[in-house]
């Protein structure tokens, strides 16, 4: 998502100032480059904030890999980030975007046909769980400094720059590789997002938080398309020219699957009980 957010914002002729860690690479090319800096969320970034307007975080641990490290993923997520989120309002930053994730719902999608962003937080895993509670450690930033925060919970995500393990682009691979793919039987419903459409969306929501009327909300990010994860996988391998065979059924669910974990797509201000309905949405 960060490198895809990058390129949106200078595209659209923003001035950026990025976090990288030392030797980092973008996930995919850049056409312009943003103002580097080289480091870790625990670094002192002081210098680097105090010529920003607003502080727009994408950095996560867990998301791919160390789903169950329950040490790193709270250092990272919620240790760390909650450290450069207080350098920024010591330097006099008001405006804050900080993307978090669908997972921080979890058990809530087994009773939810649509999980709106005032659903219960039930976290199952490390990484889920440190998005939660670093949800909560902005809401009371944000309400104790009077700073306008939007949390982003964007619903499954795909596209260029994914970690390589994933389905789509493992789908993908196989489809261009001419072989066969296995995969679950697919009834699972989603809503699927291109992650360059998310950056957009995130890109236009932060643009607008000066719009905000209260300390926080929270805004689910999808295109309100549910679909099953089969009929995504045949819309993608006819996209990707897959000549062999799509071989559902051949992998089992997962023991702890939610069969349907769709978004409401209405935000909430985390303050009052009127949900707020924030420009950008698509």
């Amino acid at each position: 998502m960060g490198s895809h957010f990058l390129a949106a914002s200078l595209a659209a002729g923003h001035r950026v100032t990025a976090l990288r860690r030392n030797g980092g690479k973008t996930r995919i090319a850049l056409k312009q480059e943003p103002r580097w800096c080289n480091g870790d969320l625990g670094d002192d970034l002081s210098d680097q904030l105090r010529n920003c307007d607003a502080l727009i975080h994408l950095a996560a641990a867990g998301v791919t890999t160390y789903k169950d490290d329950w040490d790193y993923c709270f250092r990272i997520n919620v240790t760390q980030s909650l450290a450069l989120w207080r350098q920024a309002v010591d330097c006099g930053i008001k405006y804050f975007l900080i993307c978090g994730s669908c997972f921080e719902y979890g058990m809530s999608g087994l009773s939810c046909e649509y999980i709106h962003a005032e659903a219960s937080l039930l976290p199952i895993d490390a990484y889920s769980a440190s998005k939660a509670s670093a949800t909560m450690a902005a809401i009371g930033l944000a309400n104790r400094f009077n700073l306008r925060l939007l949390i982003a919970r964007p619903f499954h995500l795909y596209g260029e720059g994914e970690a390589e393990t994933r389905f789509w682009p493992s789908l993908r691979r196989a489809a261009l590789a001419g072989e066969d793919f296995a995969m679950s039987e697919g009834q699972q419903i989603r809503d699927f997002m291109r992650v360059d459409d998310a950056a957009e969306t995130l890109l236009m929501l932060a643009c607008d938080l000066k719009k905000m009327t209260t300390c926080s909300a929270v805004r689910n990010i999808g295109t309100g398309r549910p679909t099953t994860l089969l009929k995504f996988a045949q819309e993608q391998w006819a996209l990707h020219n897959g000549t062999v065979l799509l071989l559902p059924g051949k992998i089992p669910y997962r023991s702890n699957e939610i069969m349907r974990y769709v978004p409401s797509l209405v935000s909430i201000c985390s303050t009052g009980s009127s949900p707020e309905l924030l420009q950008g949405s698509i």
